[in-house]
């Protein structure tokens, strides 16, 4: 079965955006470098991205606006608009768990969680994701959008590593073998 994968940057204190949703802090002299983080090794581990609208618009209209970042990639984005497909992106309207059982049970490598909240929450609570990649920032923002928002489970962790790039880390956990079964 394709493991799901998520892998996202959070503040500090625990938040995936700012207050009203943006991402404007997560700017180049924060942004993970390639070379040191792995960020290039992790794409070649996946071949398919699911995100929410909210994360679609911000990498299209605030962190890359117009090139699309992912080429190569099959993207699913979780919407309820009714947006027509492109080559390589895939708007679908449906939960995000059934989409992620789906996926797993196809021929293909690693399935990334790309973002955000409303697409995470779920996937925690349906304990659908394997393995856990968080690139902390060094910035407390103080309020925003949660990485974790309150769960009606636990979802015991191993820690498998830890990689400093400058100011940042990525912490690397997964989801321990005996909970995946107990779902």
């Amino acid at each position: 079965m394709r493991r799901v994968i998520l892998y996202i940057a959070a503040s500090l204190d625990g938040y995936i955006a700012g207050e009203n949703g943006g991402v404007d802090w997560l700017d180049s002299e924060a942004a993970p470098d390639d070379a040191g983080n792995g960020y290039e090794a992790f794409l070649r581990e996946i071949d398919t991205i699911v995100m929410g609208y909210n994360t679609y618009r911000q990498v299209t209209e605030e962190l890359s606006p117009g090139k699309w970042v992912y080429a190569g990639k099959k993207t699913y984005v979780l919407t309820h608009r009714g947006i027509a497909n492109l080559p390589e992106i895939q708007f679908v309207c449906q939960p995000a768990e059934r989409l992620i059982e789906t996926l797993q049970q196809e021929d293909g490598k690693g399935i990334w969680i790309c973002g955000g909240a409303k697409i995470i929450h779920p996937l925690l609570q349906q304990n659908l994701i394997d393995e856990f990649r968080i690139t902390i920032i060094p910035i407390l923002l103080g309020r925003g959008i949660p990485l974790f928002g309150a769960l009606d489970c636990r979802i015991p962790l191993q820690l498998i590593s830890t990689q400093k790039n400058g100011n940042l880390l990525e912490l690397t956990y997964r989801r321990r073998a005996q909970e995946k079964e107990g779902k």
